[in-house]
């Protein structure tokens, strides 16, 4: 059996992948710019250190990509199942993919606040709107592969 996909739903998922790496990349950027200020020898550090023990030690600033990573790894990946049972029962509706640039969008956009500005009230109601429309996807694949 050949299944046919849409490109314009897988489209969104694709561009949220690359995005996770951006902000992967921005994380090690401004990590290892801190570790430079703070007078932190990589070389000279126990093995087994992780992340989170980075908490504390350098600014909160600095952490900030690091937390939105985290998030970029955590909730999307129930953006990409949804896409990807959308996609494979030919839901490529235009609700569907105006949800899923939605959520790419508000995400993107999460990403940028956390990174930079953080208050968290905004950063709530941006996190909010971007499970609205995951909300969305969700129904409409269960509805999908219920009908």
């Amino acid at each position: 059996m050949t299944v046919s996909v849409s490109p314009a739903l897988l489209a969104p998922a694709a561009v949220l992948v690359l995005w996770t790496l951006i902000v992967l990349f921005w994380m090690a950027f401004v990590r290892f710019s801190a570790f430079k200020t703070a007078n932190i020898d990589l070389a000279k550090t126990p093995p087994g250190g992780r992340g989170q023990d980075l908490e504390g030690v350098l600014p909160a600033k600095v952490n900030w990509p690091a937390h939105n990573y985290a998030h970029l790894v955590e909730q999307p990946t129930l953006f990409y199942a949804a896409i990807i049972l959308l996609a494979l029962m030919g839901q490529d509706t235009s609700t569907n993919i105006m949800a899923a640039w939605a959520y790419v969008a508000l995400r993107v956009l999460h990403s940028l606040w956390q990174i930079t500005a953080n208050i968290i009230m905004i950063r709530f109601g941006i996190f909010l709107l971007s499970t609205i429309a995951l909300l969305i996807l969700a129904l409409n694949a269960v509805r999908a592969v219920f009908a």
